[in-house]
């Protein structure tokens, strides 16, 4: 079906709880990253998108493909805010709703009508054409929105993962002959403390108490290291605290806690999705830790044991290039950070001169961007 006979609108969202229905039902209906879903778009969404804009595609009076964005004068960003206290949160495979096999069609089509502005959208109303900031999208979708304006590349960072869908293969006899070595010795190190655990959070008092423990190894490490840490900034605790209540009982969170006999060797926080367990947060015990102990190779070994026990696909390290990730994956995708906008826009032209202008120091930097794990 050509994108022409599909109706797309672009309005303001008046009615979150009009929309979930809507979300919930194209869920069904499409292949949704966990970041694309009603459970992290809808959590806390009425102060995350305090100028909501909602792209939505019709086809025969069936919504075929959904856009959240929320407005900050001309620009619309998609599934963030704008803002980098709120943003904290840190959205990855994003992109545009759709039903599956028309994802290109589909995700041009309505970038373009975010660009354009035009519909039920009377603040917008003029001349002159929106920026579009897609944070952590994939190169598919980069490639797509060059088709709705020039497109920036603001970043990109490596996704990287391991692959489950061999159910004979071992995974440890499947890395490095480094890594083998420095996670037996890491075991070896545990074991010595009691036997090595893994408990899931199975009640929504029981996931909370893990996260506060979470976030005190969390935040205990990261500024040590001279970094504030993810949870420093109030929204970032309260979201997810939001989030594990939405999602817990929905069977999409993973709280995980490892322990060594009596001692906490670290916790996770992970998303459980389709089949697919995403670790996207954690705290380890360093301190503890001695000279042969690796905490977070150690609590990753277990969870990637625990997702190939319930049926998991892929476990998802998600952005970052921490050691441990490169260590314990077989495989990354490439996630992007990009803005759509005028090519000769002044705008678009100076961040295009500042990006040439400190290339060599960016890329010659150690990178520090991502969420600290």
């Amino acid at each position: 079906m050509s994108p022409a006979s599909i109706d797309v609108t672009v309005a303001r969202v008046t009615d979150f709880a009009a929309l979930e229905a809507t979300w919930r039902d194209l869920e069904t209906r499409s292949d949704p990253s966990f970041f694309q879903t009603w459970t992290w778009t809808g959590c806390l969404a009425e102060e995350r998108f305090p100028d909501p804009v909602l792209v939505e595609a019709r086809e025969d009076g069936r919504t075929v493909a959904l856009a959240l964005f929320n407005r900050d004068g001309r620009t619309l960003y998609l599934g963030e805010t704008g803002d980098p206290a709120i943003d904290g949160i840190y959205i990855e495979f994003n992109g545009v709703l759709t039903e599956p096999g028309r994802e290109a069609s589909l995700t041009t089509a309505c970038l373009r009508a975010a660009r354009a502005g035009h519909g039920r959208w009377f603040p917008l109303a003029g001349s002159g054409r929106r920026r579009l900031v897609l944070g952590g999208v994939s190169a598919s979708t980069a490639n797509w929105a060059a088709e709705a304006g020039h497109v920036r590349c603001i970043r990109s960072q490596s996704a990287p993962s391991v692959d489950l869908t061999d159910r004979g293969r071992c995974f440890l006899g499947s890395r490095s002959t480094n890594t083998r070595q420095q996670l037996r010795r890491s075991i070896r190190h545990y074991d010595a403390l009691g036997d090595i655990v893994l408990h899931r959070a199975e009640s929504l008092a029981q996931a909370h108490d893990y996260l506060d423990q979470l976030i005190s190894l969390h935040q205990a490490s990261w500024i040590a290291r001279g970094q504030p840490g993810a949870f420093a900034t109030p929204f970032f605790g309260r979201f997810h605290r939001a989030l594990i209540a939405r999602g817990l009982e929905r069977g999409e969170i993973d709280l995980l806690q490892v322990k060594a006999g009596a001692q906490t060797v670290g916790l996770l926080y992970n998303f459980r999705h389709r089949r697919h367990s995403l670790a996207y947060q954690s705290g380890f015990d360093y301190d503890s830790a001695g000279r042969h102990g690796k905490p977070g190779m150690t609590c990753h070994h277990e969870a990637i044991r625990f997702a190939a026990g319930w049926g998991a696909v892929s476990y998802e390290f998600l952005a970052g290039d921490d050691r441990y990730k490169r260590s314990l994956s077989d495989r990354a995708e490439t996630l992007h950070w990009i803005e759509v906008a005028d090519q000769y826009s002044p705008d678009f032209l100076a961040r295009r001169a500042w990006d040439f202008l400190t290339s060599r120091r960016r890329f010659a930097a150690a990178d520090p961007i991502g969420r600290p794990q």
